[in-house]
């Protein structure tokens, strides 16, 4: 499969997976594994990457070496925060500037505050973060990000984990299709079905943590939503049949058929 980048870099793997809601860091680096993901995301506010010392460390399992380790803003509700969070992950990466924006709008649907959002992104681009953002699916919002500088838009399918799939096609199709950085579909993947439809419309990427995490068996599912990811991708570069409503066509050739029937004779 060919190569997804951003930023300037390429990546083997065009699923991002996160690391939240697994049992331990065991299931978790055996989950990541399965998945062949090598752009990794981590909720700063909720995992420890060194800021407690003498608690387990995430690094220690994913190590920076042989994952992007992209930091993200889950749970924060204000630019102020989002903006301090990441200046946190810059220090303790050492220098890592490639992050995943989010600001959420409330606790119960975890939508995102568009205009949070913007400003947000607006700052940290001048201060030289390479952020990707987790956005609407509004095709005009997505615009503005990458307008600004953001250097991918991160557009939700559906609400984050709730695993309800891709509710409306046609915006992501919209976004897709003017959109000059990549497109990485970002929350309510379910199943493996969703992420390769995803890949399908065009997207150059999807991420996911939940579909995976409450599976019942993560890392099997983990390797499913890998081989839906590269099917999918396949599929939209092979360019799928034209749809024919009401117009069936045979598979096989209708000409030089053998005539059927016995001949009869007097």
């Amino acid at each position: 499969m060919d190569d997804f980048v951003v930023a300037g870099t390429a990546y083997s793997s065009r699923l991002l997976v996160g690391t939240g809601k697994y049992r331990d860091f065991d299931e978790t680096r055996e989950a990541v594994d399965a998945s062949g993901a090598r752009i990794v995301t981590v909720a700063i506010r909720r995992t420890n990457l060194g800021q407690n010392p003498g608690e387990p460390n995430l690094l220690d399992v994913l190590p920076p070496s042989r994952y992007t380790i992209l930091p993200n803003t889950a749970g924060c509700y204000t630019l102020e925060d989002a903006v301090r969070t990441l200046r946190l992950a810059r220090e303790l990466l050492e220098g890592h500037t490639l992050v995943k924006l989010e600001v959420l709008g409330d606790p119960r649907t975890l939508y995102p505050n568009m205009a949070e959002t913007l400003k947000a992104a607006e700052i940290l681009i001048k201060e030289g973060f390479q952020v990707m953002a987790y956005t609407s699916d509004d095709p005009v919002a997505a615009r503005q990000l990458e307008e600004m500088g953001c250097v991918a838009v991160m557009p939700l399918a559906s609400l984050i984990g709730s695993g309800m799939g891709i509710l409306n096609p046609w915006n992501l199709q919209i976004i897709i299709d003017n959109a000059n950085v990549p497109v990485i579909v970002d929350a309510g993947v379910g199943t493996a079905s969703d992420a390769a439809i995803a890949m399908e419309l065009g997207c150059d990427g999807v991420l996911m943590n939940t579909a995976i995490a409450a599976a019942r068996d993560p890392v099997l599912m983990a390797s499913a939503m890998k081989k839906a990811v590269e099917a999918g991708r396949e599929a939209y570069l092979a360019g799928r049949m034209e749809k024919r409503l009401y117009s069936a066509s045979a598979s096989s050739p209708t000409s030089g058929l053998i005539a059927g029937g016995a001949k009869k004779t007097a």
